[in-house]
């Protein structure tokens, strides 16, 4: 005679795994994509989603330049393979670092030396819309839209699935193995876990009052190929920090964006937008722009706080549920690290899986404690810069990560004339190495050195670059491709 409770537990044992991922966007689809071998998924999110490349209300910051750098998309490529393709094909375009940049870092022009690096360029609706077709493909992904995530299921031990309300206004619970937050910067993950009586995490903020503003305009004809171009402020001076980038996107426009910090910010004025760029310490935005045909107004944003929650440190922490993404930290956007941070997040969760499986004990936290190694690489690139401005809200800085502030200073005067350092400076930067390629022996040499070239007078254009819309002088000490 058969034993039903060993029965049940049979059943139990060889049935589908089930999880839940709360949020579409490039951090909650990156992460269906990592659960897919392993797991039924359902993602749910709150907007209902366009078809196509188009705004979206729960990504307002859409409107703004997003850089997907190599390290985030080389992760999004083994999570998704041909994505990279798919981008390109939609029109998005692969831009070689440093070869296809034409930057001001903080310490003088950085020569355009061959790639070492790159980043995909498109608008972000380009970009997620790509990825919610390949995530389509997937025949155990199913993506709810219009669907509100009222809680989390479980206790403090294990979270056993959501509870939502669908579009008809019905409420369901969702029973999960596993569940995902990546519902973006407007998580509210510690309230769910509040709930159900786990221990906070630990939060570190650092504000530096920064506001960003946006406008699109249609390149001036000729410039298909247009590099990058940004300006960005120097940290050690006593001021604001101010920053220009133009990012060319699908349909032959550029995506220009500015930034300010505390007493420095932009404004939605389509009258000042013009004399902010100019006004930066080198006006070569400015003289750009004042070429290209404006398309729209300007969008504003100050939802730019660099917040992190330390989860991975969370004594107790729940089976059964990760956060990744914005979820976990948010940064300066300037930067371009937050979709890169989400995609190495989603690969570490997929390798967990593969190690351990979805019902391993103790999963969670091991995912919890990867997913914080890219997050701190970003958190401290960001961080120990936007410190240093005046007014900035934060804890200051020891005496530890003020002599690595300096060494940076050094690595980047280095890095404008010598490949070497700008070699690592830009693996790092695009999250394609650990923090410690700064301090290899070679780098450190190099940086202990200095630069190899005097620095360059002017921005670093081709002849025909500069030929087609500027009056700019060649920069002294090299040709301008480095």
């Amino acid at each position: 005679m058969s034993n039903p409770a060993s029965a049940a537990a049979g059943d139990r044992a060889t049935a589908p795994r089930r999880a839940v991922v709360i949020g579409a966007g490039t951090a909650g689809l990156l992460a269906a994509a990592a659960l897919d071998p392993y797991a039924e998924v359902t993602v749910v999110e709150r907007d209902v989603l366009p078809n196509g490349p188009a705004p979206r209300k729960g990504l307002p910051q859409a409107r703004h330049a997003h850089l997907l750098l190599s390290g985030g998309a080389r992760a999004m490529e083994e999570l998704l393979p041909g994505v990279t393709a798919a981008w390109l094909a939609a029109g998005a375009r692969r831009i070689p670092m440093p070869t296809g940049f034409v930057s001001l870092t903080a310490r003088g022009w950085l020569r355009r030396w061959p790639e070492t690096e790159f980043m995909i360029s498109c608008s972000r609706d380009l970009l997620d819309s790509v990825l919610r077709d390949r995530v389509a493909t997937k025949d155990r992904v199913t993506v709810v839209d219009g669907t509100e995530l009222l809680g989390l299921e479980g206790d403090a031990a294990r979270v056993t699935g959501v509870r939502v309300r669908m579009r008809d206004g019905g409420q369901r619970v969702l029973p999960a193995d596993l569940v995902v937050d990546a519902s973006g910067r407007g998580s509210r993950s510690t309230l769910w876990l509040d709930a159900l009586g786990v221990a906070p995490a630990p939060l570190d903020e650092v504000d530096s009052g920064l506001t960003y503003a946006s406008r699109i305009f249609r390149a001036p004809a000729g410039t298909e190929d247009y590099p990058v171009v940004g300006v960005q402020p120097d940290p050690a001076q006593p001021v604001p920090g101010r920053s220009a980038t133009i990012v060319p996107v699908e349909g032959g426009r550029w995506l220009v964006t500015l930034s300010g910090t505390r007493e420095g910010q932009p404004t939605d004025s389509v009258e000042e937008f013009e004399p902010f760029a100019r006004g930066l310490r080198h006006p070569v935005v400015g003289e750009l722009i004042a070429h290209a045909e404006p398309l729209t107004d300007v969008a504003i944003s100050r939802s730019t706080i660099n917040r992190r929650r330390f989860f991975e440190k969370v004594k107790g922490w729940p089976e059964g549920f990760v956060a990744l993404g914005d979820a976990v930290a948010t940064y300066n956007p300037v930067y371009g690290h937050g979709m890169s941070v989400a995609a190495q997040g989603a690969l570490a969760l997929r390798g967990e899986l593969a190690e351990h499986g979805i019902a391993a004990p103790g999963l969670a936290r091991r995912v919890q404690r990867a997913v914080a190694l890219p997050v701190t690489i970003a958190w401290e690139l960001a961080t120990g810069t936007d410190i240093r401005y005046p007014g900035a809200i934060g804890e200051q800085p020891g005496l530890t990560r003020r002599l690595l502030g300096r060494y940076v200073d050094r690595l980047l005067r280095t890095a404008a004339g010598h490949p070497l350092a700008a070699r690592a400076f830009l693996a790092v930067f695009t999250l394609s190495a650990p923090l410690s390629t700064l301090v290899g022996p070679k780098v450190a040499v190099a940086v202990l050195r200095g630069p190899r070239r005097s620095a360059l007078t002017a921005p670093p254009f081709t002849t025909e670059e500069r030929e087609a819309l500027l009056s700019v002088p060649e920069p002294s000490g090299t040709p301008a491709a480095g």
